[in-house]
């Protein structure tokens, strides 16, 4: 097999689940050349995996039937086309299964359109998976979608290596906040995109007196200016001091030196995860049996009701949050770090 195209766009985290295909493609095919279509920021976890021939990078924002919609699509066509290269979509949007056509493979492999965030993507594909069920993890779709080209499997295997200087330029950072190294990294990552995945500021603040250990050296991570607000307000009342601003490499480095990491449903949790870094997970509409932690020493705080699996980013009631309590969070947090 000569030419492979994966297709995973976004998000961040999704892109982390995906790296597993894209290992399981790399044992079965070692002389393959991989090339994979990605947005511009996913391409900074993309430039951490060995063995990937060529990214194409897509640029976001498209206005169908603007100069440079056109301009693009040409672009992108030029850097894509071989009709002797089987497209992988593992994105399952019309955006997607778009430019797996736009490719000119002439094997296009995509999910079941029950499988799919958007079905009209269905309509771009040669050949589709039979339907699954969504509970299963995210990963386990993503590596299934393998057998349409003969892989199976199932083991999860991330290749990721995070280059010595940018780990040594955490640390330095780290340093300068107070974590001279000696005692071991407790990340609180109080952060997310969605306001459904954003657990309140008190209760934070909380789980920080409960979790409070000579062995450990806190931390409150954020990413935007808005969960720095947030962050501030937690700070305010712990003794904890913030992170600096980090880039997205540079949290991947952050989460890889951490001893455990508490967070929402985020990329720095997938990270960790993909880091084999302890975590627990705070679990609100998303499902943490797809999209949460896999490891059986990691652990998730979650209640089911009756809206729960609803993946909606804003909620007035957020009783699937309110629900989750500090000492809940606190006895599992405890629960790994006996463990170690």
């Amino acid at each position: 097999m000569d030419n492979l195209l994966i297709i995973r766009l976004s998000s961040l985290g999704d892109i982390i689940h995906t790296l597993p295909a894209f290992s399981a493609l790399r044992k079965n095919f070692p002389e393959a050349k991989i090339s994979w279509v990605v947005e511009k920021k996913g391409n900074e976890i993309l430039e951490f995996v060995p063995g990937i021939d060529k990214v194409i990078v897509v640029q976001t924002g498209w206005r169908p039937n603007t100069r440079k919609f056109w301009k693009e699509l040409s672009r992108l066509r030029k850097e894509m086309r071989n009709k002797d290269q089987i497209a992988l979509d593992f994105q399952g949007l019309a955006k997607s299964g778009f430019l797996a056509l736009l490719s000119g493979a002439r094997r296009r492999i995509g999910f079941h359109r029950r499988n799919l965030r958007e079905p009209l993507a269905s309509l771009f594909y040669t050949e589709r998976l039979e339907p699954m069920p969504e509970t299963i993890h995210v990963i386990s779709k993503n590596l299934k979608l393998l057998k349409k080209i003969g892989i199976e499997e199932k083991k999860y295997e991330f290749p990721l290596a995070l280059p010595e200087e940018l780990r040594e330029e955490v640390r330095r950072k780290l340093r300068k906040i107070g974590h001279d190294g000696r005692k071991k990294l407790l990340v609180y990552n109080v952060g997310a995109a969605w306001q459904t995945k954003r657990w309140f500021a008190e209760n934070w603040v909380r789980l920080t007196e409960m979790m409070k250990n000579k062995d450990f050296f806190s931390l409150i991570l954020w990413g935007n200016e808005a969960e720095k607000e947030l962050a501030k307000k937690i700070q305010e009342k712990t003794d904890i001091p913030l992170s600096p601003y980090l880039s997205l490499k540079e949290v991947m480095a952050l989460v890889r030196e951490s001893a455990l990491l508490i967070s929402g449903d985020t990329f720095a949790l997938q990270a960790a995860c993909a880091f084999s870094r302890p975590v627990v997970g705070i679990f609100g509409p998303t499902n943490p049996r797809r999209n949460g932690p896999y490891r059986n020493k990691d652990r998730v705080a979650f209640h089911e009701i009756e809206c729960s699996y609803c993946y909606k980013r804003k909620c007035q009631s957020l009783e699937c949050l309110k629900k989750i309590t500090p000492e809940e969070v606190a006895n599992l947090a405890l629960q790994i770090i006996e463990a170690q």
